[in-house]
């Protein structure tokens, strides 16, 4: 079963002669509770795919379908809610907010809705990212990749259609990297999660079950 079907999307930027083709005709279908790995050199478009898959762009021409939700024919509030409850972003310098405690981060994103957490859900999250005896500390306390463990379970507390991750290893060493892909991975199949990443990095893009090449807007 398919979480994201791209048909005929092209994403243009500027006016001719000066038009950018980001992203031109691409069909794209990613398997629901699975993890997709989208790789490009920069200027490739993948950055652009990403922000599309999300509903941070809209489509010069084409559709992007969402857990059953066409993107193009939504409202920019309708997006606003749909991002909030549909995706789950990690960034790669985790956008914490740094008054709050580790605790207060993840759940931050049900607050936005007046949601309750599912507790039995947020202590299985926490253990598995190995944050349950950091939960009353700031981000500032915690070294880079417990903080990004914290972007992680944020992403999850919402049980969001899909998460995305952009560059989530980008400013960690080799090992670090390998740590955070494996978590990443890990969430994925315990929680039966879709997880799109954007990543420069192949031998990193090799954990995925399925892998996207963009070259000049197109999939090569």
């Amino acid at each position: 079963m398919n979480i994201v079907t791209i048909h005929n999307l092209k994403k243009y930027f500027g006016k001719t002669p000066y038009q950018v083709k980001a992203i031109d005709n691409i069909n794209l279908s990613i398997e629901k509770n699975k993890f997709t790995a989208i790789i490009g050199a920069s200027g490739s478009g993948k950055t652009t795919l990403f922000n599309m898959i999300g509903g941070l762009y809209q489509p010069t021409e084409g559709t992007v379908i969402v857990d059953n939700t066409n993107l193009a024919k939504l409202t920019e509030e309708q997006l606003t809610i749909f991002r909030r409850r549909k995706v789950g972003f990690v960034f790669q310098d985790y956008n914490l907010i740094p008054e709050l405690t580790i605790q207060e981060n993840i759940l931050f994103p049900l607050s936005l809705d007046n949601s309750r957490p599912d507790k039995a859900f947020f202590t299985e999250i926490v253990t598995a990212l190995g944050l349950d005896d950091k939960l009353d500390k700031f981000p500032y306390m915690l070294s880079g990749g417990s903080q990004q463990c914290t972007a992680i379970a944020r992403a999850l507390i919402k049980k969001p259609a899909i998460i995305l991750a952009d560059e989530p290893t980008g400013s960690f060493d080799a090992k670090t990297s390998q740590n955070v892909m494996g978590l990443l991975k890990m969430t994925t199949e315990t929680f039966h999660q879709t997880l799109i990443m954007i990543t420069h990095n192949l031998e990193l893009s090799q954990l995925a079950d399925y892998v996207v090449c963009l070259q000049d807007g197109h999939i090569i």
